[in-house]
C-alpha cells in the first residue's frame, strides 16, 4: 500500500509539472501564431490511451487508438491533444522545429509562415523559454499558497541553545556534542535544519563554532564531502532528556521516575542531552543504573533498569517549543505572494549550487543522481498535502533548472543557439541542429543510465 501511495504521488506531481512545462511552450507558440501539432501527457509510441481534436466544427475523441489516422491528419492546422501509455514526461510537438521527434522529412519541405523556424529569433526564444518560465511561476504559486495556508515554522540556528548532536562522521570531522555552529567559511546559516546541506553546498573549508564558551575554527577536509552527501544526521538538534510518559509495560513505571523529570546524570556522570544519554545507555544494556533527575528545582537519585536493547522504556518530550524559541510566521494574501517569490528564487539559487556539485568530481555527487525511484522516496508514506505540495514546488524548480542547462535536446540547448543567433545575426543550420539534438539525446540517455544505475544499487 505504501509503494502504491508513493507511485500515485509521483505520477500526480510529475504529470502536473510536465503539463505546466509543455503548456509554457504551447502558450507562447500560440501567441506567435506557430502551429502546435500535438500536445501530450506521457509518450505515445504506436498507440494513445486517449486523444481528441477539434475539426469540422466538432470535438472528436478516440480511445486506445493508433497514431496513424488519415482523417485526423487531414487537419494539420488543428492541435491533437492526448494521453500516452508510457508514463514518462510528455511533449508539445511544434511545427518546423528540430526536437526529440527528429522529424527530418518535415524539415526538408519549404519553410511555412506558421512554422517555428520562420519566426523571429526573439519569438523562438520565448517559445523555448516558456516551459522553464511556467515551471518557476508554478513554484511561486505553490510556495505562496503553502505559506498562506500553513505559514512557516522553523528553528533559527542562533536559537538552538544546546547546539548540535553529532554522529560518527561529524565527530571524526572535529565537531562535538553541544557545539554551536556560527558559520561555514564566514557565512551564517539561518535555519538550523539546513546546516548539513549548507556545508555541502558551499564545499566549506572551515566552520566557526562555540564550544564550552570558546570560539573555535574547525578545518574541514574536502575528503569528507562525499561521505557528508550520503550520511544524514551529521548535525542533529541537541535537546534535554525530559520524560514525557512511560512506554506501555515499561520496566521503570514504578521506579519513582515521573513525567516531567529531566535526567541530568547517569551513574554520577553529568549529562543532560538526549543523544549523550542514549549513547551512554547503549553501553549499559541489561543493568541497573542510578540517574539524577531534576524535579521542581531538586535533583533526585533514582535507580532504573536498562533493558537488553539499551533503553529505559520511556517516551521523551519532543515538543521543540518547550525547549526553544521556535520562529513562526503567518502570511495573508498580500504577504504570501512576495514571500513565495523570495522562497522560489532562494530555492533556485540553492539548487543551482547543488547541481554544481555533480560536476565537481571530488564531491562524488554524481553517485547520488537518481531517477523516479529516488523521487518516490522523498514522498511521505501517508498522504500529507503540505509535504506533497512542498515537494511538487521543489520538483518544479528542479525541472526548470535542469531544462535550462545548455545541453542540446534540452530547452537550454535551443536557447543557447538562439542567444548566439540574436548576438551574431546568424542562424544555425538545420543539419547543425540535428547533430546537436542527437548528441544531446545521447547525453540524456547516459544520464538516465547513471540515474537508474544509482537507484538500482541503492536497493541492494
Amino acid at each position: 500500500m505504501v509503494v502504491l501511495l508513493k507511485v500515485v504521488q509521483v505520477i500526480l506531481a510529475l504529470s502536473l509539472l510536465v503539463v505546466i512545462h509543455e503548456f509554457g511552450h504551447y502558450s507562447f507558440a500560440k501567441m506567435f501564431k506557430t502551429r502546435v501539432e500535438k500536445f501530450y501527457l506521457f509518450f505515445n509510441p504506436k498507440i494513445s490511451l486517449l486523444k481528441f481534436k477539434k475539426f469540422d466544427g466538432k470535438l472528436h475523441f478516440k480511445f486506445f487508438s493508433g497514431n496513424d489516422d488519415p482523417l485526423w491528419d487531414a487537419h494539420p492546422d488543428k492541435t491533437e491533444y492526448g494521453i500516452g501509455w508510457l508514463p514518462f514526461g510528455g511533449y508539445c510537438k511544434i511545427s518546423g522545429m528540430i526536437d526529440e521527434s527528429m522529424d527530418k522529412e518535415a524539415m526538408k519541405l519549404p519553410p511555412q509562415p506558421w512554422e517555428f523556424r520562420t519566426k523571429k529569433a526573439w519569438q523562438r526564444f520565448f517559445i523555448m523559454f516558456g516551459g522553464v518560465l511556467y515551471n518557476f511561476i508554478l513554484a511561486i504559486i505553490l510556495y505562496s499558497a503553502i505559506l498562506g495556508c500553513w505559514g512557516e515554522e522553523y528553528l533559527r540556528n542562533e536559537d538552538a541553545t544546546y547546539g548540535i548532536a553529532v554522529n560518527s562522521l561529524s565527530y571524526e570531522m572535529g565537531f562535538r556534542n553541544g557545539d554551536r555552529i556560527l558559520a561555514f567559511d564566514g557565512r551564517r546559516t539561518e535555519n538550523f535544519s539546513n546546516l548539513q546541506i549548507d556545508l555541502i553546498r558551499s564545499q566549506a573549508e572551515t566552520a566557526t563554532v562555540i564550544r564550552d564558551g570558546d570560539t573555535l575554527t574547525i578545518k574541514i577536509d574536502e575528503l569528507y564531502l562525499p561521505a557528508a552527501l550520503n550520511t544524514p544526521g551529521m548535525f542533529d538538534l541537541a535537546f534535554p532528556f525530559v520524560v514525557k510518559d512511560f512506554a506501555e509495560g515499561s520496566i521503570n513505571r514504578d521506579s519513582g521516575l515521573q513525567p516531567g523529570d529531566a535526567i541530568v546524570s547517569v551513574n554520577g556522570e553529568e549529562m543532560f542531552l538526549v543523544q549523550q544519554i542514549m549513547e551512554r545507555l547503549s553501553e549499559l544494556k541489561d543493568s541497573t543504573i542510578t540517574v539524577g533527575a531534576q524535579r521542581e528545582g531538586q535533583t533526585l537519585d533514582i535507580p532504573l533498569q536498562v533493558d537488553t536493547t539499551g533503553k529505559i522504556q520511556v517516551m521523551l518530550e519532543n515538543d521543540l517549543a518547550g525547549f526553544f524559541n521556535v520562529t513562526t510566521r503567518r502570511y495573508n494574501l498580500f504577504t504570501a505572494i512576495p514571500a513565495g517569490v523570495r522562497k522560489t528564487f532562494v530555492t533556485i539559487r540553492d539548487y543551482v549550487k547543488e547541481l554544481g556539485l555533480i560536476f565537481t568530481p571530488k564531491t562524488e555527487a554524481y553517485k547520488s543522481v537518481g531517477s523516479f525511484i529516488a523521487i518516490g522516496r522523498i514522498f511521505p508514506d501517508t498522504w500529507d498535502w503540505l509535504r506533497f505540495w512542498s515537494i511538487t514546488a521543489l520538483l518544479s524548480i528542479m525541472l526548470g533548472v535542469l531544462n535550462i542547462l545548455p545541453i542540446p535536446a534540452l530547452d537550454g540547448g535551443h536557447i543557447l543557439f538562439l542567444i548566439i543567433e540574436m548576438i551574431t545575426g546568424r542562424k544555425a543550420s538545420d543539419k547543425a541542429m540535428e547533430i546537436a539534438e542527437t548528441i544531446g539525446m545521447i547525453l540524456l540517455i547516459m544520464l538516465m543510465i547513471l540515474a537508474f544505475g544509482n537507484d538500482i544499487r541503492s536497493l541492494f
